[in-house]
């Protein structure tokens, strides 16, 4: 009797304990899922105070999205150590934790790694900022985002494209917005024979009659070359960036009616098979006379 009384007490006591232990342990496990919630709302708040806080005109906005996304990974960090804390581990195994955790994922994510690299180089450098139009070896668009892994662009025709910053970073940069005025060429083939001057003189007065061309540097029209179809002019102009293409899609409409009007017009590819008189003692060259005539 006396060893049934022990063992039951023994039994109310781990019985005790392990319920102590559960509802410390859940207590624990509440308070780290509250803390993981608030914390990654905070990180998001964090971040959009960030871009708010610089969002000034002397702060670049190429910058603003960089910086947000540094001040969100940090808080969230800090919450995956608060709530790794909750537990019981210590700070210095927490550290010790993220180095080897910090050692494993560069080794693993050494693309991603790479990718945060260049977006910091990119921001730091920057060969181009939001709003610009650039051309990375054929990723091409306007920038909307450089952020802490990808960059953001919108194509011509309103697609939005995100890349990884170290394949722009690797690649030569066209930036297309950088410089406030750019120069045109457009070369026009017109026949041999054609009064060169009067071709000349037309394309001079549909420059003429541009308004958007700037006046310096001045505008040229000359022969550049003699092609397999005549001779190439090239009319050169600069105009600002933003009458670039409307430009450029003016000279087009207007060119081949000024060429016309000059008496004159735009040469097109022509292939030209000649047969020899004595070529009907050929065979099979005889067979094609007879059915082309």
């Amino acid at each position: 009797m006396d060893l049934t009384f022990i063992d039951a007490d023994k039994l109310e006591a781990t019985w005790a304990y392990l319920m102590q232990v559960a509802i410390h342990q859940g207590m624990n496990l509440i308070a780290a899922i509250a803390i993981l919630v608030v914390g990654w709302w905070l990180s998001a708040r964090a971040r959009l105070a960030v871009v708010r806080a610089f969002d000034r005109p002397r702060v670049d906005a190429t910058l603003r999205p960089m910086l947000g996304s540094v001040v969100q990974w940090v808080v969230r960090v800090l919450t995956i150590v608060l709530v790794l804390s909750q537990f019981g581990v210590q700070t210095a195994t927490i550290i010790a934790m993220l180095g080897a955790a910090g050692l494993a994922i560069g080794l693993a994510l050494q693309g991603t790694l790479q990718n945060i690299a260049a977006g910091i180089m990119l921001v730091l450098l920057r060969p181009f900022r939001v709003g610009q139009y650039i051309d990375a070896q054929g990723v091409a668009g306007t920038v909307r985002e450089t952020g802490l892994f990808m960059t953001e662009l919108t194509t011509f025709d309103g697609v939005c494209l995100r890349v990884p910053n170290g394949k722009i970073w690797g690649s030569a940069i066209t930036n297309y917005s950088e410089n406030p005025t750019r120069r045109m060429d457009i070369e026009v083939t017109v026949p041999f024979g054609t009064d060169i001057q009067a071709a000349l003189n037309a394309l001079r007065r549909v420059l003429a009659e541009e308004p958007r061309v700037l006046q310096t540097p001045a505008s040229e029209v000359m022969v550049v070359k003699y092609a397999a179809q005549g001779v190439t002019l090239n009319l050169r102009c600069w105009t600002s960036n933003e009458d670039y293409w409307s430009v450029q899609y003016a000279f087009y409409e207007r060119i081949k009616t000024a060429l016309e009007s000059a008496g004159s017009e735009i040469a097109v590819p022509v292939q030209e098979l000649r047969v020899p008189h004595d070529a009907g003692a050929v065979p099979g060259v005889r067979e094609l006379q007879h059915s082309g005539s």
